[in-house]
This record gives C-alpha cells, sequence and structure tokens, in this order.
C-alpha cells in the first residue's frame, strides 16, 4: 500500500546567493568567488533565507559574511542552480539556489568568515571553470 510507503528523503532546500561583481582596471568584468569552508571547493557566497529579509538583501547578508563584500544587489535573480550540500555530520541533502547579481561598491580588508575562506577575483570564464555546479558555471558565463 503506498501509505505504508516511508519517505527517507528530505525536501529540496532553497537558498540564495551572491554573484559578486566589478569592473577590473581594464574595463573588464571580475567575478569574487570564495571557498567553502569544509570541502574547500570554489562557491558564490551563499546561504539560507532570512526571515525579515527579501532573498536578495539575504544574499547581500552573505556576501559580506562570506566574502567582506557590499554593493548594489539586484531585486530579480540572474536564475537558480541545485547542488548536493554534503557536510561530515549530516546526511546529504539537494539545494535550490537562487543568484543575485551584487556590483561590489565596498571590498572590506577583515570580515567576518576570512579565518575560514579564501576569496578571489577572476574573469567570468576563469569563474565558470572553478565552480562544479554546471548551471552555476552557465549563469556565471550568461553575466555581463
Amino acid at each position: 500500500m503506498a501509505s505504508d510507503v516511508v519517505r527517507t528523503e528530505r525536501a529540496e532546500r532553497r537558498q540564495v546567493a551572491a554573484l559578486p561583481w566589478r569592473r577590473g582596471a581594464d574595463g573588464q568584468v571580475e567575478i569574487l568567488l570564495v571557498t567553502s569552508r569544509e570541502t574547500r571547493r570554489w562557491v558564490t557566497p551563499k546561504g539560507g533565507r532570512m526571515p525579515g529579509l527579501t532573498d536578495a538583501e539575504a544574499a547581500a547578508v552573505e556576501a559580506l559574511e562570506e566574502a567582506g563584500v557590499e554593493g548594489i544587489v539586484t531585486a530579480e535573480p540572474l536564475g537558480t542552480f541545485r547542488y548536493l550540500k554534503v557536510l561530515k555530520r549530516r546526511a546529504p541533502r539537494w539545494c535550490v539556489v537562487s543568484v543575485y547579481s551584487l556590483e561590489v561598491t565596498t571590498v572590506h580588508p577583515t570580515w567576518q568568515e576570512q579565518a575560514q575562506r579564501d576569496r578571489v577575483w577572476m574573469s567570468p570564464e576563469q569563474a565558470a571553470a572553478c565552480v562544479t555546479e554546471a548551471d552555476l558555471a552557465e549563469i556565471i558565463r550568461a553575466f555581463h
């Protein structure tokens, strides 16, 4: 019977991310990526949705905490991507992430998570090649 089926999958978790960018000295767009805390792979600053904030505002908070940057965030997402969040002490869980453009106006020399993450400015082509999620790479490639 269908009612006897035990569901072992949890619902996808919704997250928000910032795509921090600026124009370099040569006028070309540069993208800022950070390393994840546990796996040290290159990612955009991201996290959970925040009560009382729009998703765009929450993405800007993540950029400040994880990458030490502030700027102008767009109200509408550039797109979404899915990834499997794998943590050491918990079961893997699928996440759906809405990505918001953040034009960086301030780069802080120190920030909340600087001891846990590295941050690097790179071309969109380099950034797309560094991330492991194909849909995020496409969002980065399409950005200009």
